[in-house]
């Protein structure tokens, strides 16, 4: 073309976004704009769109100041692009700023802003933020907003909610979707409601990939891997094509449910005989499944034997590291400890286990010292968290800490269970399973303390 215009341009980028290239996207925008042909608001917002795919933030911001220069700040097509930019790259306060200058939001900017706040584990804003939607009464959600908010209560607990959803879903006719349906399945799995999820999965009239994967995930997590496996049959028998995350699912319900040489076989298959190749995350769920059995040589081997980069290698490490430690194979817990530490991933919890190791194998020195680096280097490791529902109020309680609302009460059943538990012959009281040994030590004593002070 002698001479391509803002729409040819456009185009073009378009088409690399849809041909997964969005780097040569970001290419054509920089060709366009060394040019003299003037971006408008598609160019801007397919631009921002492939800064969102590749998730960075730097070309991202760069993208934005340009926004401003040439005027489209306000424009609901740029700045909905914005939002979901920012959202995909964890910045959801950056997402919140450019949501609340625009002057005009439709339901796309309105569903971006509430998938920020979801994929970045903020659910209870996520539910703020459509509670505000449903209060403006002139448009009602589509089937990516309502998807949203599914996963906004799966990831906060929230079951109440996720009912109160389920109701739209149906109401405005998405319960037959696919990706909708897929997301009641875990909200109900991950609310416990494993009987919900699968009433709502056999609903669905003829269900892809995507609905079969998050029910053989919902039965996994409830240790049900035989129904896992039953579900993955089924899904080749109608041949429907397993893909990556399918695997992960299946071989984490073998792993978590016993069935290693299931698991080992389906690993086996993936390559020849569905094609999808393993990767990283595959290879973490055979390390678990070979630990969990106490095959520590093997897993070990196979660990060494990967190569990763640092996200996936802070999760093959760490589950190699947590399972030796329960198994005593302090060898390994501290090679193990030592990647994760190295490649500044999980550090925290790398030297909790690792103290942990030493302790459980009475090296009582060694975890000393170890305690001792983390106080010095400033490593500590978050306080464990738990929270629970009552009708509209959410009760939240920190590890070693007793200074919350009704906390005298609580405190006085963990008494009254304590004697009932020496009573009946449990001469230890109470029992703490796979908390850290030193914040153990501290919030059982802390706690005596204040029970004895009680009345």
């Amino acid at each position: 073309m002698p001479e391509p215009n803002v729409v040819s341009y456009t185009s073009l980028m378009s088409g690399y976004i849809s041909a997964s290239t969005p780097q040569l996207c970001l290419w054509m925008f920089r060709e366009m704009h060394n040019s003299p042909v003037l971006p408008n608001e598609f160019t801007f917002a397919t631009a921002v769109n492939a800064c969102s795919i590749l998730a960075d933030l730097q070309k991202g911001k760069q993208v934005h100041g340009l926004v401003e220069v040439f005027g489209f700040r306000f424009n609901l097509v740029v700045c909905s692009s914005l939002v979901d930019m920012y959202g995909k790259c964890n910045e959801v306060d950056f997402a919140q700023l450019v949501f609340d200058s625009m002057a005009d939001k439709n339901v796309v900017s309105w569903t971006s802003m509430i998938t920020a706040y979801a994929q970045n584990g903020r659910g209870n804003e996520a539910l703020e933020v459509f509670r505000e939607f449903n209060l403006l009464d002139w448009e009602i959600p589509n089937k990516f907003m309502l998807a949203s908010v599914i996963n906004a209560c799966a990831s906060s607990g929230k079951l109440v909610s996720g009912k109160t959803t389920h109701g739209a879903v149906i109401r405005h006719g998405h319960d037959s979707n696919d990706v909708v349906a897929s997301t009641l399945v875990d909200m109900y799995a991950k609310c416990g409601c494993i009987v919900y999820a699968a009433r709502v999965f056999r609903r669905v009239r003829n269900p892809c990939v995507i609905p079969y994967t998050s029910m053989i995930v919902a039965a996994g997590k409830h240790g049900l891997g035989k129904v896992s496996i039953e579900l993955f049959e089924e899904m080749i028998d109608k041949r429907i094509k397993p893909n990556d995350v399918t695997f992960v699912a299946v071989l984490h319900a073998c792993s978590h449910s016993g069935l290693v040489d299931q698991g080992l076989e389906y690993f086996n298959s993936m390559s020849w005989k569905h094609g999808v190749v393993p990767e990283a995350k595959h290879y973490t769920c055979v390390v678990d499944m070979l630990s969990r059995i106490g095959r520590f040589d093997e897993a070990y081997r196979l660990a060494k034997s990967i190569k990763v980069n640092p996200n996936e290698g802070a999760s093959l490490w760490g589950t190699l590291l947590s399972a030796s430690r329960l198994h005593g194979r302090l060898d390994i817990a501290v090679e193990a400890s030592k990647r994760l530490i190295e490649s500044d991933q999980q550090v925290d919890g790398a030297y909790v286990t690792l103290s942990n190791a030493y302790v459980l194998a009475g090296e009582w020195e060694n975890a000393n010292d170890l305690r001792k680096k983390m106080k010095q280097t400033g490593v500590c490791k978050e306080p464990g968290c738990s929270w629970i529902d009552i009708k509209d109020s959410t009760y939240v309680f920190y590890a070693g800490n007793i200074s919350f609302k009704r906390g005298t009460e609580v405190l006085r059943m963990l008494k009254e269970l304590e004697r009932e538990m020496k009573e009946k012959g449990r001469s230890k009281g109470l029992v703490f399973v796979d908390v850290e040994e030193e914040a153990m030590e501290e919030t059982v004593d802390h706690w005596l303390k204040r029970l004895n002070r009680e009345p």
